[in-house]
């Protein structure tokens, strides 16, 4: 075993900022105390008075492997979060093949295990066909099952209603959605070829995927919740109206929680103009006073969790037009950075790492991360709050080598970033070396 000992950080835990030192032995945090003598065996980090967070928990993203690499992979996409303050990610299962099975699943396990350099776990897939498949995976091992109920993605899409009752009301996992209402997103696809043809605008997108799409969808989910008493999570809330459906609270009393992205925190549907399908993404960037009610929402814990859904795709797929252009953009590097920019009076620090860190481990019973504890795995992220930069080619880890934040200067560098114990990350540079686990779930 290794000790580290980070001297002289500002921890932000718990809705608390407080001036401590921190002793890592080897991937478990030993000792948090205000002053720990240093010993001939310890390695010194020097915080500087820096703040140190838990790493963030990203509990919504597609990093394409198997069968998209040519967008990323797990390799590149987690190293790309691993400089954001990523440390523990949550993938989605619509790749290729789809993770629809134990099999499946643990052939993405297996190469997370050899490439990932974060802690990594993934989500199990549904489809209208394999209930059986659903019910046999491990439950230890998958954060929850995803359902794309709306926005077919390949054969995923789950429109079902016998069958989505039986899930809700059978399943022993947590359920996680996609909620967009297909027919309605069709109707309106085929109403504006009419009158555009193939040419239909941008920033049709919100009108698009509009309000009533998302309403209508995410109202059906809460209420099979309801009906059956399911552990229900929506993914991406990005309408004002749907934020009736959820209650205020802790995370820890509540069957239905809600996840909103970061692209929804920060665009508007008036930057389609400027970033075009840059900003294209499912369910789409809407309106600014849909961005403030998020906003909102997070501070009066209408909103849980806040994740980055990122979802590459290759700048020439992105040129397409509208009705062939993929939806979903890279932000795990980032996520982290625009919360920071998002910070007021009302939006604190503690809160940020309240929806990031602490709400993700509690949402998904994630066993021993997203707090700074005694006995707690060492995943940790320093970063310089004074100091700034600017987001560029130069600076980007993503395979597909693009962000829809370039030229946007941040507040906040990550300095360093430890997993389980390991310090993986450190003034831009990463470490030859991994130690990097498989999240566990739901063990006492």
């Amino acid at each position: 075993m290794s000790f580290t000992l980070i001297k002289n950080v500002k921890i932000i835990n718990e809705n608390q900022i407080f001036e401590s030192d921190i002793l890592i032995d080897g991937c478990y945090i030993k000792k948090i105390s205000k002053s720990i003598s240093a010993e001939n065996n310890f390695n010194i980090v020097e915080g500087g008075g820096k703040y140190l967070i838990p790493g963030v928990i990203d509990d919504q993203v597609h990093f394409r492997e198997p069968g998209l690499t040519h967008k990323a992979n797990i390799k590149s996409e987690s190293k790309s979060a691993l400089a954001g303050g990523v440390t523990s990610f949550m993938e989605m299962p619509n790749t290729n093949p789809q993770t629809i099975n134990q099999d499946l699943l643990n052939e993405k396990i297996d190469i997370a295990k050899n490439t990932s350099f974060v802690n990594y776990s993934f989500f199990g897939g549904v489809t209208n066909t394999n209930y059986d498949d659903v019910m046999r995976f491990d439950k230890t091992q998958i954060p929850g099952i995803k359902i794309f109920m709306g926005s077919s993605t390949g054969d995923m899409l789950v429109d079902n209603d016998k069958i989505l009752d039986n899930l809700f009301k059978n399943s022993p996992f947590l359920i996680a959605t996609h909620c967009e209402d297909e027919q309605t997103i069709k109707s309106n696809i085929e109403n504006y070829k009419q009158i555009y043809g193939e040419e239909i605008p941008i920033d049709l997108h919100p009108i698009i995927r509009n309000h009533h799409s998302c309403y209508k969808s995410s109202s059906f989910a809460v209420e099979l919740a309801k009906k059956h008493g399911t552990r229900l999570h929506i993914l991406h809330i990005s309408t004002k109206d749907e934020l009736d459906l959820f209650v205020s609270g802790d995370i820890k009393n509540k069957r239905i929680t809600s996840e909103a992205c970061t692209h929804h925190l920060y665009f508007n549907n008036q930057l389609y103009q400027t970033k075009g399908s840059f900003i294209k993404w499912n369910p789409s960037v809407k309106f600014e006073e849909d961005r403030i009610a998020l906003m909102e929402a997070l501070v009066n814990d209408k909103i849980d969790v806040i994740a980055s859904d990122h979802a590459p795709h290759t700048i020439e797929e992105k040129q397409n037009k509208y009705l062939k252009c993929p939806s979903g953009g890279p932000m795990v590097q980032h996520t982290f950075n625009v919360m920071l920019s998002l910070v007021n009076r009302e939006l604190t620090l503690q809160k940020i790492v309240e929806k990031m860190c602490h709400n993700p481990a509690k949402c998904f019973n994630i066993h021993k991360r997203g707090f700074i504890r005694e006995g707690y795995f060492a995943d940790l992220v320093m970063f310089d709050y004074d100091k700034k930069y600017t987001v560029n080619q130069d600076n980007i880890f993503y395979k597909c080598g693009w962000s829809p934040l370039e030229g946007v200067e941040f507040k906040g560098v990550i300095t360093h970033t430890f997993v389980n114990g390991n310090l993986a990350f450190v003034n831009g540079e990463f470490s030859d070396k991994r130690e990097v686990m498989a999240l566990s779930f739901n063990i006492d």
